[in-house]
C-alpha cells in the first residue's frame, strides 16, 4: 500500500531535497527502509550501527508517536503518513 513519508528539512539534501516520497509498505519499518533503501545516505542519519533508529529521531504516523503504538511493527492503511520528527536541543536560558 502507498504511504507518505514526510521528510524534515534538515535531511532534505540526503533525500534529493523533496519534502515527502511516496513508499509501498506494510508497517512503519518496512516504510523506513523503502526510503532509506531510495537514498541511501539518509540511513545514517536515521539509524545507529547496530540498526536500532537513533534516540533522538523520532516517528510518527499520522498524529500518533509510534513509540506508543506498534514500533516498527506497526501497521499502515493505504494513504497514512508517516513523518520523521528529529529532536531538537539547544537555545539559551535566561
Amino acid at each position: 500500500m502507498a504511504v507518505k513519508v514526510m521528510i524534515p528539512t534538515p535531511l532534505r539534501p540526503f533525500a534529493g531535497r523533496q519534502a515527502s516520497v511516496s513508499v509501498e509498505a506494510q508497517t512503519v519499518g518496512e516504510g523506513l527502509d523503502a526510503l532509506t533503501g531510495q537514498f541511501a545516505d539518509l540511513r545514517r542519519h536515521l539509524y545507529a550501527d547496530g540498526g536500532r533508529l537513533r534516540s533522538f529521531v523520532n516517528v510518527y504516523l499520522n498524529e500518533e508517536d509510534v513509540r506508543n503504538l506498534q514500533k516498527d511493527e506497526t501497521p499502515l492503511r493505504d494513504g497514512d503518513t508517516i513523518s520523521i520528527v528529529p529532536s531538537i536541543a539547544g537555545g539559551r536560558s535566561r
